[in-house]
């Protein structure tokens, strides 16, 4: 019971003084926009986000203290597990160092470690060597109530379409929501779904194979055969949790002869690459765009050694899959070889693909719509030969707030009052959307951007509240004129 006691004394001391904090900078401002109506005649909101996961939090935050508060949140989820930190993300810790601040949006008191210090102590602080994916659900939720931010969950946005003056969204249920300007922060998946090569059959789905990003019952795995598809971070946490639940065996198949050895991203995780991407040129953005795909980033040492503190694993380097369909037992795996001919025959009983996610709007349903519309990579940049990367050309070309353009001006009215704030916006703003050591700088940018299309939008309501102002600064002084 004293523990417990002293645990909720630091945590509520600290959310105290985070409120001084915000009550001392005059934070959050009041909500400064007009009441504009919608199609229907209510009053719209300002800003619909949707997704509460990290970037959806940060999102509606940044908002928040920017003096838009007219704004809703959506996620499908249930509540507590929004995003993939507890569910789909199979790795121990995340895979960002503990000194990241997190959601701080400029305020010490908002950063991870302020929170776990004041939950669990400095000296747990001291010897936490990463975050736990828990530690970092509870983290979020956190920053959510400190801010004021609600969430509806169980809310599945089915369809975006844009119109000159506002955004219908339709929902799964039915409702048809109005907003100004919509946010969609659906992480690294909203960007088109997991990323399933061609050699493997659809048809071994959902007995005998899924995707890193889907939910396993690994329990289910105990004293079998597993296979491995990709070597990337996700494919050795999934192997990880296989050998962990009792696979008899796990075969991890990798194209590269060797491993990446470097974390380049780890080193670009710097104010000038997170504010300066996005002031590149075309050409300069694509060429280090190409240049990080190519390298690609290797799997932490914590997952790889974790898969091979288990005699049952093992890694098949420069050993492509050619095909993988549904046998008599299981899964029938044809891999390395320099031609499908040449290949040799594997057994698994099932098969996990860490393949990644993959750039495609078009398989987003609430996005389907705009595609035809809004412009890509590959229509604002044409790359020298040896740089063509088709798969980053899917990337849809963004304004600096996130903002979706037309491909053809004029086609699709009110395109970019659809801000995507995910994965969607590396190749236009960088990693500011989807990774957490710039999701504050990527959050402060969308809100800034937004409340300057706001300004410009409600000018005349706002030079109207400046005139209707009074406050007759001279009233106690022999110069006040009444």
């Amino acid at each position: 019971m004293n523990d417990f006691g002293s645990f909720a004394t630091g945590l509520d001391a600290h959310e105290r003084a985070v409120r001084r904090d915000l009550d001392r900078l005059g934070l959050p401002p009041r909500n400064w926009t007009a009441t504009v109506a919608g199609p229907d005649g209510a009053p719209m909101l300002d800003v619909l986000v949707i997704g509460a996961g990290m970037c959806g939090i940060a999102a509606a935050g940044a908002l928040t203290l920017k003096g838009i508060r007219n704004l809703r949140v959506l996620d499908r989820a249930a509540p507590g597990i929004e995003g993939p930190w507890v569910t789909t993300a199979r790795m121990r810790t995340l895979r960002s160092p503990k000194t990241l601040p997190g959601i701080a949006l400029g305020l010490p008191g908002l950063t991870f470690r302020a929170w776990f210090e004041a939950r669990d102590g400095e000296a747990a602080w001291e010897s936490l060597y990463k975050v736990f994916n828990q530690d970092w659900q509870d983290y979020l939720t956190w920053v959510r109530s400190m801010l004021g931010v609600t969430v509806e969950n169980g809310a599945d946005v089915v369809r975006i379409t844009p119109h000159p003056g506002a955004v219908a969204v339709a929902l799964s249920d039915g409702r048809l929501l109005h907003a100004r300007r919509v946010v969609v922060a659906t992480g690294r998946a909203g960007l088109g779904g997991f990323s399933v090569p061609r050699c493997v059959d659809p048809a071994l789905w959902p007995d005998r194979a899924a995707h890193t990003g889907e939910a396993i019952d690994f329990t289910a795995l105990a004293d079998r055969r597993v296979a491995v598809l990709g070597a990337g971070p996700s494919a050795w946490d999934n192997a990880a949790t296989a050998l962990e639940a009792g696979a008899a065996r796990v075969d991890m198949f990798a194209r590269r002869r060797h491993l990446p050895q470097v974390n380049k991203g780890r080193g670009s995780a710097v104010p000038g690459f997170f504010e300066g991407w996005a002031t590149l040129s075309a050409a300069e953005r694509w060429d280090l765009l190409v240049w990080l795909h190519d390298l690609q980033s290797p799997p932490p040492h914590e997952s790889v050694l974790r898969a091979l503190a288990h005699p049952g694993f093992t890694l098949h380097l420069a050993t492509p899959v050619r095909s993988a369909v549904r046998s008599e037992h299981g899964v029938g795996l044809a891999v390395g070889g320099a031609t499908a001919d040449a290949a040799r025959g594997v057994e698994a009983d099932f098969l996990i693909v860490g393949t990644g996610f993959a750039v495609d709007l078009g398989r987003q349903p609430e996005l389907r719509d705009l595609v035809p519309h809004l412009a890509t990579w590959a229509d604002a940049y044409q790359p020298p030969a040896d740089l063509a990367r088709p798969e980053l050309g899917r990337f849809p070309f963004l304004g600096e707030g996130f903002e979706l353009i037309e491909r053809q001006p004029g086609s699709c009215p009110g395109l970019g009052r659809v801000h995507l704030f995910n994965h969607a916006a590396y190749a236009s703003l960088g990693p500011i959307a989807s990774d957490i050591p710039g999701i504050s700088t990527g959050a402060e940018r969308l809100a800034s951007r937004m409340a300057q299309a706001f300004f410009h939008e409600d000018i005349r309501f706002m030079r109207s509240e400046l005139e209707r102002f009074n406050e007759p600064e001279l009233k106690d002084t022999p110069f006040f004129v009444p």
